[in-house]
């Protein structure tokens, strides 16, 4: 086993959710979810060095507590790959992040994804990308996702895939109200609530049809009256910050808000870049966030960028 290689560099990227339909709870005490996963031009890169143990060190454009212990998603996915594949070797890994720290993007995944990749090669396991998702599927549901990329509808837990064509551009603002959202508990409130009014949870949640006919018809102004989240009433609940951010977008002329995943990033479709800064600038004016970023969607999957 090996490849001789002593240097392997693959980019992963974040994500958000364009819908999310949040279903019943399975006999493992996991929701039945449906989501439109669209990943976006924020990357964290992985470069992997042979080393005799696992190491992990790891620089950031964003702030927030990045854990260097078994915890950290990256580390799970080496000692998972070594341990299945009975590897003997390791490597010392760098992580670079773009992606919003705890802030419903999938960065911790993405890391783990690109992991995957970049192991995958430099100990020359020679694995398919179908079995390097089902493999990341165990670490998170958002890993095979940040593997394939571009936008794709995700079944069950999310890591069931089905990629979803899309056309024409779309771009993005993120706007950062700061604070952090626990996804568990995210999920807990988001059962309480719809216990709360009666609200009938279903098997299998599906996702509206014209957020479908919005993507392949590259129509931004559908798109953005389609954008739905079911735990978006569980993270305003939990962080009262959340939805004035994702009123003043749209009251600012963005085509649609809509928090990400389990929060606390809010995602704003809107026309073109000069748009978005406008509205940057007025959510930054108003006190109502930490920061704001511009990115472009449907972005590549993990992407080998340097091997040798």
């Amino acid at each position: 086993m090996g490849s001789g290689l002593k240097r392997v560099v693959v980019r992963a990227p974040g994500k958000i959710n364009l819908s999310l339909a949040v279903g019943a709870v399975d006999d493992r005490g996991y929701h039945s979810l449906a989501t439109i996963f669209h990943a976006v031009d924020l990357y964290e890169t992985v470069t992997a060095t042979p080393h005799d143990d696992l190491t992990l060190t790891v620089d950031s454009d964003v702030p927030g507590h990045i854990p260097l212990d078994g915890t950290n998603l990256a580390l799970r996915a080496a000692d998972l790959l070594r341990s299945q594949y009975d590897v003997d070797e390791g490597a010392s890994l760098h992580i670079h992040k773009e992606v919003p720290v705890a802030g419903g993007m999938g960065g911790g995944s993405a890391d783990a994804a690109a992991t995957l990749v970049a192991l995958d090669r430099l100990w020359g396991l020679g694995l398919t990308g179908e079995e390097l998702r089902t493999l990341g599927s165990r670490i998170g549901a958002d890993v095979p996702f940040s593997m394939l990329g571009h936008t794709a509808l995700g079944r069950g837990t999310g890591a069931d895939l089905t990629t979803v064509l899309t056309h024409g551009d779309w771009t993005w603002l993120l706007a950062l109200p700061g604070g952090h959202l626990s996804t568990p508990e995210v999920y807990r409130r988001h059962d309480e609530i719809a216990e709360a009014v009666g609200r009938q949870v279903p098997e299998q949640p599906e996702i509206e049809e014209l957020q479908f006919q919005a993507l392949s018809g590259g129509d931004a102004r559908l798109l953005g009256r389609t954008l739905h989240n079911d735990l978006q009433s569980a993270a305003f609940a939990l962080h009262s910050g959340l939805e004035p951010v994702v009123e003043a977008a749209e009251r600012a002329g963005a085509f649609g808000a809509l928090v990400s995943g389990s929060g606390p990033t809010v995602a704003a479709l809107v026309e073109d870049e000069e748009q978005a800064q406008e509205i940057a600038a007025q959510l930054m004016t108003s006190r109502l966030v930490d920061s704001c970023l511009v990115v472009r969607g449907s972005a590549p999957g993990a992407s080998v960028l340097e091997e040798s």
